[in-house]
Parts: C-alpha cells; structure tokens; sequence
C-alpha cells in the first residue's frame, strides 16, 4: 500500500512540475480504518511545532489557566484514562513517545479543546456544558487525542503544500497556455481547497470520531456518551455551513456514523471503578 501511495504521488508531483525528491515524499497507513496517509513532514519536527504552540498557547497573556480542583481534577482524570488507553492502543509506539502533558484553560465563552503533536491537550472550560460528563469529556479528548496519534496535523500540512504545488503548476502552465494567469490560480485554488484540502478534513474528522469512540470506550467510558456530546453541540452550533463547504462533517452525519460503529465500540467496553459519568460544573446551554 506504501508503495501505491507513493507512486500515485510522485505521478502528482510530476504533473504540478515540482522538483521534490523521491526521499521527501512517503505515506503511512492508520492503523485503526487502513487509510494512506501522505506524510512529507518528519515526526520529530511536527512534535517540536507541537510543543512552540502549545507554550504560545499558555503564555498568551489573554490566557487564565484553571485552578479550581472542581475543573481541573476531572479534566486531569479522564486525560489519565484516555493517555492509559492510548498507550496500549494500536498507535501504542507514538503514544510512549508523547510527553504528555494537560492544562485546563479558564474560558466559559470557547467551547474547544485540543491536543496538539508531542501529546499537549488543553481543554477549555466552556466546552463543559457540551461534554456534560466524564464520559462525555472522554469522547472529547479521545477525539482530540486521536488527531495527535493519527498525524493529522501532518497530514493536512503534507496535503497543504502539495495542493500549493498543484497550483503553481497550473498557472505555469495557463500561462504557457496564453491563458490569464491570475484566473488559473484563482481556479486552481478553490479546486485545490473545496475538491482535496476539505473533503480530507472531514476524513480527518470522521477518522478521530471513530478512533476517539474507541479510546474512550476502552478507557472504561460508555461510548454512547458520544453521541449526547454531539447531540449537545448540534443545539449550540446553529447556522453551521454546508457539509460540502466545512471542514467538519454535519452533526448530523456524525452522529450516524456514530451509531453504526457503536457495537464495535462496546467491545472494547469494560467499566472500570471509580465515577466515570460524574458531572461536570457547567452553566446551563444556551
């Protein structure tokens, strides 16, 4: 499969007109759904942009960190389990490397969390009301967790400068073509950004739902959790794009998706001791 990818790149190289050597280019394969993924970025250098913005993110001056035990000890619980249940996973080999480590930002207003390249997760208290839970944390952390383990962020970046790649060549060859290149570019772009960069984001998306489902049902979380989370979120997200235009797929498609990988999910299910579905403090949704 490594060796399909490569040469289906390469041929995509040859037609953008790039001069990138056979040594920078290569593909991984998920362990979990089988997908190639292409890779030009080396593993160590994606952990060291990891860990620049996460201290970015820390020592930003608009950023108050957490200090109440009632925020900080749940978030810092589930990161644990899920951390635990990556480490014997199936990306076991990158998730020993990690140096993991969790903060938890005070912020009622941002519904986000993250977990960068390196194992950096911060959670933002306002996505409380969304998780509701422990186990409803757990299906987002396993989410974000599955992005720094799968190489997403690498991979979008590989994607990136391809499709840059792929629009040069095309105004070069407009240009040759006695066509505007300005217009070729301008066309190149959108048919680089709305037919490869997004439609693999949603790959991305749908690819860390699936993963993280896993995590957090092997972590000891019940994974039907996961679908009140997006359930929760579909109620506060009104006005979301069109699912061709975002780089998410609609609430409604995960959901779905959700559903159909449940029973796989509870195989990996075993409730540990402890209150895993323990509430978290959160403001009522709006």
């Amino acid at each position: 499969m490594k060796q399909k990818c490569l040469h289906k790149v390469l041929a995509t190289v040859s037609i953008a007109g790039l001069a990138i050597g056979a040594e920078f280019l290569g593909c991984e394969t998920n362990p979990y759904t089988h997908r190639s993924q292409l890779m030009l970025m080396p593993e160590s250098q994606e952990i060291q942009m990891g860990a620049q913005a996460y201290n970015q993110v820390l020592h930003d001056p608009k950023v108050k960190m957490s200090t109440d035990p009632r925020e900080v000890e749940p978030v810092k619980r589930v990161a644990a389990r899920i951390i635990e249940a990556a480490k014997s996973s199936k990306y076991a080999s990158i998730a020993q490397q990690f140096t993991w480590e969790v903060s938890v930002i005070k912020d009622d207003t941002t519904m986000n969390a993250f977990a960068l390249p390196g194992g950096k997760i911060a959670v933002y208290t306002g996505i409380f009301p969304v998780a509701k839970n422990e186990a409803g944390l757990a299906a987002i952390l396993g989410h974000e967790v599955t992005h720094a383990l799968a190489r997403h962020g690498a991979e979008r970046m590989s994607q990136g400068m391809l499709a840059e790649g792929l629009v040069v060549g095309a105004t070069l060859g407009a240009a040759s073509q006695g066509i505007n290149p300005e217009v070729a570019q301008l066309a190149g772009g959108a048919l680089a950004n709305y037919g490869f960069i997004l439609p693999y984001s949603r790959k991305h998306e749908s690819e860390a739902d699936y993963i993280g489902l896993l995590l957090a049902a092997q972590a000891g979380y019940d994974p039907h959790e996961a679908v009140h989370v997006w359930e929760r979120m579909e109620q506060v997200s009104k006005g979301q794009p069109p699912e061709f235009l975002s780089t998410h797929p609609g609430h409604g498609t995960r959901i779905k998706q959700l559903e159909s990988q449940m029973n796989e999910a509870m195989s990996y299910y075993h409730p540990t001791s402890g209150s895993p579905a323990a509430e978290l403090p959160q403001e009522p949704l709006k």
